[in-house]
Parts: C-alpha cells; structure tokens; sequence
C-alpha cells in the first residue's frame, strides 16, 4: 500500500482517475457509426437474465434463509427494493414495448439438466447454487415471465454465452442488437455483456433494469461496462430510441421481411 500511495504522489493527479481509450472503445465499439443505421429494431432482441426465484426472490432459493445467505441484512434490503421498486417496473416498461413491436424477448435462467443437478458448472457445484427442472427456484418471476413462444434459456454457469448455444440462436435469428437487463449486474449480467461484445453483438445495458447486492457494485459495474463493452441507457432512453426506430419510413418493410424470417417463410435464406 505504501509503494502504491508513493506512485500516485509521483503522477500528475489529472491523468490518474481517467481512462484513455474510452473514447477509442466507444468510437470502434459501442458507437460504431454504422450501429444505428434505421431501422436496426427488427434485428433486435430484449434479454432478462435470471428473473427467477432462486436470485430474485425474497425468502427463496439463495435467500430461503436471509442470515445464512452471506449477504447482509442491509444489502439484501437495498437489492430487493431496487428490485421490487425500480427494475421490474422498468422491466415491465420494456416488454410492454417490445412485445408490442414484436420484437424479440430472451429470458435466460439458472437451470439444471438433472435433478439433482450433476450437470452443473464446478463453480455452482461448490457454490451450491441449484434450480432444479419444475423447482420453485427455476420459476420466473410472475411479474416478468415469459409469454407464448418467448425463448427461454436455462445455464448452470455465470455467462450464458459459454455455457450454452445462446450464440448460434441469436445467429439463427440473424439478431446483431441486444438490450440488456437483469440480476446480478456485477456477475451474470456483466459476463453477458463482455461475452456478446466480444462476439460482435451491440450491446445495449439498462442501467435502471438491472440490479445487484450493493450500490458500489452496481455503480462500479456500469462504469466498467459503459463505452468498453456498452453503452449504458435508461429505460426512458431505451423506449424513446425503440419508439423512434419504428418510424423510420423504412421499418415496416423490414419488419415484414424479419417475420417471414421468424416464421420460415424465406426458406432459410
């Protein structure tokens, strides 16, 4: 600590607390110039990552015992309420416009193949984190589940893209935009960010849509995360940017063209 404290007092202080590719990252990145170019909606997707009552939910799953969770009393009470007061609302907000755009809706859950769960990652097996299939715990929250022909996508590891074909159904769907929201923003939610950057996704993450254990957490995440891997809107901005996609002249033919491509009707071209 000593030797860290001296190296600062050498710096020049005004060069210390920046970050000198963020504008670079956000120029190649996160605004790249052509990410935008209307009507990008239809190639669109919403993802509700682990919306579910083993993480979601108070007094089940993870917080079925709130003192033995490991997450304090007051932790837990600032993520609930961010949750119950701020992010499903805003969740609501989202699907209310997508699914009445007909844009695509993704919820991802932890989930496991087998009862008893022998199928999970080393890091849940030691964590003992478990959402067997037809658990209460494997349950979306009723106020964010999925509807119809919604996808659903079920890990047993922290970043959906690694531990599941994620990738290749997005591709499938030839779906390039991705408007993030979720639990926890520090981990599940923040490996889904990284992860889709890195494979060529544009990221979009709804800073009031996601939540996690602590503000510092929270605000530290989307610090890292904004101009690197996304950019980082509101749900207000988020309805304001879709609302305003759809009136471009030319979104109702490509809106068209997507459909017959969610239905099969272009054959598989």
């Amino acid at each position: 600590m000593d030797d860290e404290k001296s190296l600062l007092e050498d710096l020049d202080p005004r060069y210390i607390d920046i970050d000198p590719l963020r504008e670079t990252y956000r120029e190649a990145i996160t605004e790249y110039e052509n990410r935008f170019k209307p009507p990008v909606a239809v190639y669109t997707a919403l993802m509700l990552i682990d919306m579910q009552y083993l993480d979601a939910a108070r007094g089940y799953g993870l917080f079925s015992h709130p003192e033995q969770s490991g997450v304090p009393l007051e932790a837990q009470e600032y993520y609930f309420r961010s949750l119950e007061e701020i992010v499903i609302p805003n969740m609501q907000r989202l699907l209310t416009a997508f699914r009445a755009r007909n844009i695509e809706v993704i919820h991802t859950r932890i989930q496991s193949l087998t009862k008893n769960g022998r199928d999970r990652s080393p890091g849940h097996k030691r964590l003992n984190v478990h959402a067997a299939p037809g658990s209460k715990e494997a349950e979306f929250l009723p106020e964010v589940a999925p509807l119809d022909d919604e996808i659903i996508i079920n890990k047993t590891a922290s970043g959906v893209f690694t531990a599941t074909n994620l990738n290749y159904v997005l591709t499938n769907m030839q779906i390039k935009h991705l408007y993030m929201t979720g639990v926890y923003t520090n981990e599940c939610v923040s490996t889904a960010v990284r992860d889709a950057s890195d494979l060529g996704y544009f990221v979009t993450l709804i800073s009031d849509a996601c939540t996690t254990v602590t503000h510092e957490l929270q605000q530290s995440t989307l610090f890292t995360l904004r101009d690197r891997y996304a950019r980082v809107i509101s749900t207000h901005e988020a309805l304001r940017e879709i609302d305003e996609v759809f009136k471009h002249p030319d979104a109702a033919v490509e809106l068209k063209n997507y459909e017959n491509l969610r239905s099969g009707n272009n054959n598989g071209q």
